[in-house]
């Protein structure tokens, strides 16, 4: 009887498929689980953000870049949600299995730092793509916005999401507890979306703060997302675009860094 020699060959070509595919499925299912909680949860935000505005200003406020405001805020918060979502997936995955110790089954598994990356990123693109459809339905129904420009907003829905995924997976890989974790996104995540020109457009802004506005990559993802849905922005959506490919090249650079390096994942 011959004995195999060779375990540590790797047996699955340049990349494996399969491995990659599993992880990625392993993640959707891991949100799906909890539908309420990750999809049907952010789209009462979503309309209880909608609600509150249209109670607290009404038609007073009027139109914002010749939109109504209500078509103007919606976009804003369809982003801001798909961005905190493609964030919470990865960063809450990753947090978990580290602070429960199961994090040595995904390590062990025949994966390098690319797929390992790829499958955990695959994860929060599906959960931000489901809730920006969801909430683009609700939208439509109830305050009759469709979609402009459809390739673009979903361009940029799925570049929020990959720029998320990641920065979320950085996060996870950083945190050693839940309080870290809960800190990034406080002191982060949530100024930064907030502060992107969700609720206003940045030309009400004075000059230094519009030029803060700028260097912050959640703007061209609140921008890009309007363009696409109603058709108006602060800025170019192709400025955006550049901006949003060049950002997501250097934080999924970044995230695959860490994960080859073994950072704060092997002991």
């Amino acid at each position: 009887m011959s004995i195999d020699t060779d375990q540590g060959i790797r047996r699955f070509g340049r990349f494996n498929s399969l491995g990659t595919a599993t992880l990625a499925h392993r993640e959707t299912r891991r949100f799906l689980n909890v539908w309420a909680q990750t999809v049907m949860a952010p789209l009462i935000n979503a309309a209880l953000f909608l609600l509150i505005f249209t109670i607290a200003i009404g038609p007073r406020r009027g139109e914002v870049m010749g939109v109504e405001f209500l078509h103007f805020l919606a976009p804003g918060l369809l982003m801001m949600t798909v961005i905190q979502q493609a964030f919470a997936n990865t960063s809450s995955s990753l947090a978990s299995a580290k602070v429960q110790g199961n994090i040595v089954d995904t390590l062990m598994a025949p994966l390098s730092s690319a797929e390992m990356l790829a499958g955990y990123v695959a994860g929060a693109v599906a959960r931000g793509l489901i809730v920006a459809v969801v909430i683009a339905l609700g939208v439509w129904i109830f305050l009759g916005v469709g979609l402009a420009h459809p390739l673009w907003a979903l361009t940029f829905w799925l570049l929020g999401s990959v720029f998320m995924g990641a920065l979320g997976l950085i996060a996870g890989i950083y945190a050693q507890k839940f309080d870290q974790l809960a800190a990034i996104t406080n002191f982060l995540v949530t100024p930064l979306a907030f502060l992107s020109g969700t609720f206003y457009s940045i030309e009400a802004l004075p000059g230094v703060m519009q030029t803060l506005s700028r260097i912050n990559p959640f703007f061209y993802l609140i921008d890009g997302a309007r363009y696409g849905m109603i058709g108006v922005s602060d800025g170019s959506p192709f400025l955006g675009l550049a901006v949003m490919l060049v950002s997501c090249a250097a934080i999924l650079g970044f995230a695959w860094s860490w994960l080859e390096r073994g950072y704060r994942l092997k002991p």
